[in-house]
């Protein structure tokens, strides 16, 4: 039996997005927990699993976030496939190697199956990369990586009765990255796998920058020295103070960072829609019926205007 679980702080676009497909994959015999958030999404996540810890016919639990909406049919199938081996404790639809902090899109993102819908500038929508079925890039592939992007998270029976979500980090950040370091301190595996998923969220990527800070710091002196290359420090000097500082910077570039990428987001959904609009009219009968008159209108302007006719010449 496969579960799925979600955390519910909005109603509605729980049934908007997760409801909808969660419906889609799920099994007869699936186990749906849609329970309302329990304080952070640690807590929560951590209360849905000890909910299913003890059935013996647990194949894997699913946890997505209220906005992701799962959107392979044959999710349960592949999801099957992978954890027929032993030693894979997570997967997810999104994955990323040479990971050093909860800004895990700075390192390098093998796989990414998803399309981010957002509701700015009327409506849109972004893929990524292995969204569609073909024209990956030759770098793509499924399999081991570093860390997943936590809105959506398959975990094994293993992960499920061993592993617990940090509650101590933040009440939505650095989740994901600490689960995935934990599975694999524990000698499992943390892999990518061809299902895909729709992010309906905002263009707005964090709406708390402190909070993200903090749990980028809290994260890297957890995790420094236990996981080559987690908070790895770029510097030498041993005065805690200026190790604190240090991190405080790589954060906050971090935080700059996501910014950037939001509002790089948002200019470039403004043109999409700008540009659907033009097509519109440009593409209307109107504008066609309406082109005679408007080459004649430019032509009498130009007649009346000595400038128009020097430029013309």
């Amino acid at each position: 039996m496969i579960a799925f679980g979600c955390s519910i702080t909005d109603p509605e676009m729980y049934r908007k997005a997760a409801e909808r497909g969660l419906r889609r994959v799920a099994e007869p015999d699936s186990q749906l927990i849609a329970n309302a958030a329990s304080g952070s999404i640690a807590r929560s996540y951590n209360v849905i699993m000890d909910s299913v810890a003890e059935r013996e016919d647990l194949e894997a639990l699913v946890l997505v976030h209220q906005d992701a909406e799962l959107a392979s049919d044959d999710l349960c199938l592949k999801l099957r496939g992978v954890f027929a081996h032993p030693d894979v404790g997570v997967a997810g639809c999104v994955g990323a190697v040479d990971v050093r902090s909860i800004a895990w899109w700075e390192g390098s993102t093998t796989w990414a199956a998803f399309a981010h819908r957002y509701p700015e500038f009327g409506g849109g929508e972004i893929t990524a990369f292995t969204w569609r079925a073909d024209g990956h890039p030759g770098y793509a592939r499924t399999g081991e990586v570093e860390t997943l992007d936590g809105f959506v998270l398959a975990l094994s029976p293993w992960a499920v009765r061993n592993i617990r979500f940090d509650e101590t980090l933040s009440r939505i950040h650095g989740y994901d990255l600490d689960f995935c370091l934990q599975v694999r301190e524990a000698g499992r595996k943390v892999v990518t796998v061809d299902v895909k998923a729709v992010h309906h969220h905002s263009l707005e990527l964090v709406r708390d920058p402190d909070s993200w800070i903090a749990a980028h710091i809290k994260v890297a002196e957890k995790w420094e020295g236990r996981m080559p290359g987690i908070g790895r420090p770029n510097w030498s000097v041993e005065d805690e103070n200026w190790r604190r500082r240090a991190r405080l910077a790589e954060a906050e570039a971090g935080a700059a960072g996501l910014e950037r990428i939001s509002m790089q987001m948002q200019a470039e959904a403004l043109e999409r829609r700008l540009r659907g609009e033009l097509d519109v009219v440009l593409n209307s009968t109107s504008w066609r019926v309406t082109r005679p008159l408007r080459a004649l209108s430019a032509t009498f302007k130009a007649r009346k205007d000595p400038t128009a006719r020097r430029r013309r010449r």
